[in-house]
């Protein structure tokens, strides 16, 4: 997303964005964070450390028996991640 783009959707001047971004390293407030946050469709921790190590929001309760399960495959190599994935899907193959 281009910085006008993301000034349109947050209502937050392109100047003050461009603030954020540059050199001078001007940290948003709180509420400013958020908006840019949900537009993005990242955590604010993401765009303060660039990375969430959050997987899944504790709102969704429907994937709280997966949460811990998901932590630790965000922790695995990409090669590990394609392998249990071939075995995930067997799996589900043979229950069909």
């Amino acid at each position: 997303m281009k910085v006008k783009e993301l000034s349109a959707a947050t209502g937050i001047p392109k100047p003050t964005l461009d603030c954020y971004l540059s050199a001078r390293q001007v940290i948003p407030p709180a509420d400013i964070a958020v908006k840019i946050a949900k537009v993005l469709n990242v955590t604010v921790e993401y765009l303060i450390c660039g990375e969430d190590t959050k997987i899944i929001p504790k709102e969704y309760n429907c994937f709280k028996p997966f949460r811990s399960l998901l932590e630790d495959l965000s922790s695995l190599s990409d090669d590990s991640i394609e392998k249990l994935q071939i075995m995930i899907h067997a799996l589900a193959e043979n229950k069909k």
